[in-house]
């Protein structure tokens, strides 16, 4: 049996042993009370969103977070509209990935990957450019750890008449996103995230209006937003097999969500968990990449130490060793790695991993003295 340790990643994370135990009973994609599973999900989502269900509705997508993405931009920009992408990382510039391979006219806005996309930049391309119908964006950009204001841009989106698109794959679940009140008419999100099931689907709220105004719009049959939310909408049955084990785990987890107080929370978990990595990683010696007014309490990005002999597959593997994994970074102009504060993680964890790194720089500072 290979060793356990708790995964300080964005997802997949470390998981409850109740939710692992869900996925111990087998079930028929056709049964009703598998069926009745879905259902419920799809109404706790939008209780989650804070929205009605008759203004929105939730849609289960078999595939990672990046399916669930690939589905919205293929489903909802059609041959004649135009995307406007806004990005600040690796996952934002993914979209312009799906719109190249799907060829969907898109433009794209990019900024910095240590800035968060401007509302006032965005609202003159929109203006500059009334082709544009659509405007997507990543709320928790996890290639650095910064939390984008889609509040500010969901505004000015909403002001020039257009859609709002967002991957918030990394935050709902951890951060509050009221998405009517903030303008989203799309937002994805993915099963083995802040919610904290296991990986194998990802789900869209959406708009009613602008789901049904994307008819013949999708460029994909199994990925086909439309028709695979009115298989849902008629029984809770998915269009084709859907990962029966991962649907029960996840409902298992909503369970949990809701008995640990609901997004708030387990918002103030994480936040905790965040701010006391930090704090800990500064006594060490290691700076954050994002400054403080941005960063998220999902994943933080920390540059190398300076005076140490520091690799990081050696890192990785000597903390591996001691029951935690991190993240490599993901960047290109600097050295960096990630450390996620989210998933069946607390503060005696966080001491834990400064103690096991404290251990770490010790002995390789020994070696270069």
């Amino acid at each position: 049996m290979t060793q356990a340790y708790k995964l300080l990643t964005p997802g997949p994370l470390t998981t409850t042993d109740s939710v692992k135990r869900e996925m111990l009973v087998d079930r028929c994609t056709w049964d009703d009370d598998y069926k009745a599973v879905t259902q419920k999900i799809r109404r706790r989502l939008l209780e989650l969103a804070q929205v009605s269900e008759q203004e929105y509705t939730a849609v289960l997508m078999q595939g990672s977070g990046t399916f669930g993405v690939e589905s919205v931009l293929s489903s909802v920009v059609g041959a004649q509209d135009k995307l406007l992408i806004c990005s600040n990382g690796a996952y934002g510039e993914r979209q312009v990935q799906i719109c190249e391979w799907n060829r969907i006219p898109y433009a794209h806005y990019a900024e910095a990957y240590d800035k968060v996309p401007d509302a006032r930049k965005i609202a003159d391309i929109l203006a500059r450019d009334p082709s544009i119908t659509h405007v997507a964006m990543v709320h928790s950009e996890t290639t650095t750890g910064i939390l984008n204001d889609i509040q500010a841009v969901g505004a000015v989106v909403k002001a020039a008449g257009r859609t709002f698109i967002v991957d918030a794959m990394s935050s709902f679940g951890g951060v509050e996103i009221p998405v009517a009140d903030w303008g989203v008419d799309f937002l994805i999100s993915s099963a083995n995230k802040c919610i904290q099931g296991v990986p194998g689907f990802s789900f869209i709220l959406c708009r009613r209006a602008a789901l049904l105004a994307s008819e013949g719009k999708a460029r994909s049959l199994s990925l086909n937003l439309l028709d695979q939310w009115r298989g849902m909408e008629r029984d809770g049955k998915w269009r084709y097999t859907s990962p029966t084990h991962v649907v029960l785990a996840f409902s298992k987890a909503l369970e949990e969500l809701a008995e640990e107080g609901g997004i708030p929370a387990r918002h103030r978990r994480y936040a905790a968990n965040n701010r006391l990595l930090i704090e800990r990683m500064r006594q060490l010696g290691f700076a954050t990449y994002i400054g403080p007014e941005h960063q998220s309490p999902i994943i933080t990005t920390f540059c190398y130490p300076a005076g140490v002999s520091f690799r990081f597959p050696e890192f990785y593997q000597y903390i591996k060793a001691r029951g935690y994994a991190i993240y490599p970074g993901k960047l290109t102009e600097r050295d960096t790695f990630r450390i996620g504060t989210i998933g069946e993680v607390y503060e005696e964890d966080i001491e834990k991993l400064a103690a096991i790194i404290y251990d770490f720089l010790r002995e390789r500072k020994g070696e270069t003295a």
